[in-house]
């Protein structure tokens, strides 16, 4: 099932961009990352979604509904935890969580409470007295209390330390894993590495790629490193294949373009000393598309 769904979806400020012509699936049951550097339209593209913005041109369905003209419907059945988190000073967590099952007319006290355990959060405190980490704590339980079947979070893990971002991490992979969906925006790669089953990366508000993460990891080089045993190995011409890096004595290092088979059947026999192959380097792929858009 199909939760999220974009076609050629435009939106723009005047002169200045948000998205323009974007296109997107987000399949029911996954943790799908919408990655981009800062200014990509990342903000934008949620804010669509959650009926917000109105498209300029285009369409956006969350949950079979259009985003702008079912707006509401939308915002009751979904959890939202916004890049630009603000809440009332004086309030606690607890009268925020009562404030939020009274705007959704259930009781999200319990599930808000075991989240809060979870996550080391202490109710009683007033927002006015939480560190940044701690309201952006809060903001998750208020977005997660009432067990929502679409979580969109903008940037969640901002100001979180490691460990609480390993306790979210394991929320979140455990509600896909039960059918809930997740969509997150992040210019995290390392995270997205992590928990994603699938990204689109956008760069000046237009969708550069999206795929699955294992489609990424097989487009993303091996990193290489060869230690031949004299000075007349190390003088071979490399295959088309590897792209060297550095080539330092009787050291290659490189990345691998293709699969490894490849590599090792053209190894096989040459007098090689050391060999190393490291796992796809998904950050180099990912600074690629951030910087030329994809392009070769």
């Amino acid at each position: 099932m199909t939760i999220i769904q974009t076609d050629q979806l435009t939106r723009s400020y005047g002169k200045h961009r948000g998205v323009e012509g974007l296109s997107m699936n987000v399949p029911g049951g996954s943790v799908y990352g919408f990655l981009g550097p800062n200014g990509a339209g990342k903000t934008t593209a949620i804010r669509v979604l959650l009926g917000f913005l109105k498209p300029n041109n285009g369409s956006a369905e969350v949950l079979g509904r259009d985003s702008w003209r079912d707006g509401r419907g939308i915002k009751k059945d979904v959890g939202y935890l916004p890049g630009d988190l603000r809440l009332y000073p004086w309030m606690t967590g607890e009268s925020a969580l009562r404030w939020v099952g009274q705007v959704r007319r259930r009781d999200v006290m319990p599930h808000g409470r075991d989240l809060s355990d979870e996550f080391g959060l202490d109710l009683s405190r007033r927002v006015r007295e939480m560190s940044r980490g701690t309201r952006q704590k809060l903001g998750l339980v208020l977005a997660m209390a009432h067990a929502p079947k679409l979580l969109i979070l903008d940037e969640p893990t901002t100001s979180l330390d490691p460990i609480m971002q390993q306790r979210l991490h394991r929320q979140l992979r455990a509600g896909a894993d039960s059918g809930d969906t997740v969509f997150f925006s992040s210019h995290s790669l390392s995270e997205v590495d992590r928990l994603c089953d699938r990204v689109a990366i956008v760069r000046e508000g237009k969708l550069v790629t999206e795929q699955s993460l294992a489609s990424l990891r097989a487009d993303a080089g091996h990193r290489v490193t060869i230690r031949w045993r004299d000075a007349q190995s190390a003088d071979t011409e490399p295959p088309a294949f590897l792209k060297l890096q550095q080539r330092d004595g009787r050291v290659w290092a490189g990345e691998l373009d293709g699969p490894v088979d490849r590599f090792v059947s053209w190894l096989d026999g040459r007098p090689i000393e050391d060999l190393s192959i490291g796992p796809p380097d998904l950050e180099a792929l990912f600074h690629h598309y951030y910087e030329n858009g994809g392009a070769s």
